[in-house]
């Protein structure tokens, strides 16, 4: 199963410096401009805070097509991001600015994942989605990127991993999580589009 997880990067220095009420407006209308940039067929999951988990069972995407919809959830989120700069520049402050905010997105793929019903929500549950949630965390000192497992990375062709990412470099890392152990990924910075 294919785990996907945009991430507003900077929500929680927003939401302690912004008053409620803008936050209310702004924060709702960049995940559901997420949401509504789906193109690939992912199913929402969850919606967490500052981030929503989508899914898709069966078959993986063609790489280009997974990275052409991170791409497409990256541009919709900044111009979604702009409007609301613009529409609620009158409420912001100096310690809150709405263009702090950016977008990080998860990829992760695993067969130890469940999808059960919880009154008219779908839940998933299994040690790949604590994968996903964990790879959030990790030492990476950007704000903005793509961080793609290596369970994923090893679902396509080496050649397509190394020609389909066509804007940057693929940066290898690793962290060590407790219960977990080592989990390797690698990520590209959405800055250099």
């Amino acid at each position: 199963m294919l785990i996907c997880i945009p991430d507003i990067s900077g929500f929680t220095k927003f939401m302690s410096d912004a008053e409620a009420d803008l936050s209310s407006k702004v924060i709702p209308a960049l995940l559901n401009k997420i949401i509504y940039s789906n193109e690939i067929g992912l199913r929402v999951s969850e919606i967490e805070g500052d981030a929503v988990l989508f899914f898709k069972r069966g078959d993986l995407p063609p790489l280009k097509k997974l990275i052409d919809q991170c791409n497409f959830f990256y541009s919709e989120f900044y111009k979604q991001l702009k409007s609301l700069d613009h529409k609620f520049k009158d409420e912001t402050n100096e310690d809150t600015d709405i263009k702090s905010l950016g977008l990080k997105i998860i990829l992760h793929y695993g067969s130890d994942v469940e999808a059960v019903s919880i009154g008219k929500h779908i839940k998933l549950i299994g040690e790949d989605v604590v994968i996903a949630y964990k790879l959030l965390k990790n030492d990476i000192d950007q704000d903005e990127y793509i961080l793609l497992s290596e369970t994923l990375l090893n679902q396509y062709d080496p050649e397509d991993v190394e020609t389909k990412l066509f804007w940057s470099e693929l940066n290898q890392c690793n962290e060590v999580y407790e219960h977990i152990g080592e989990l390797k990924y690698a990520h590209t910075n959405f800055k250099s589009l």
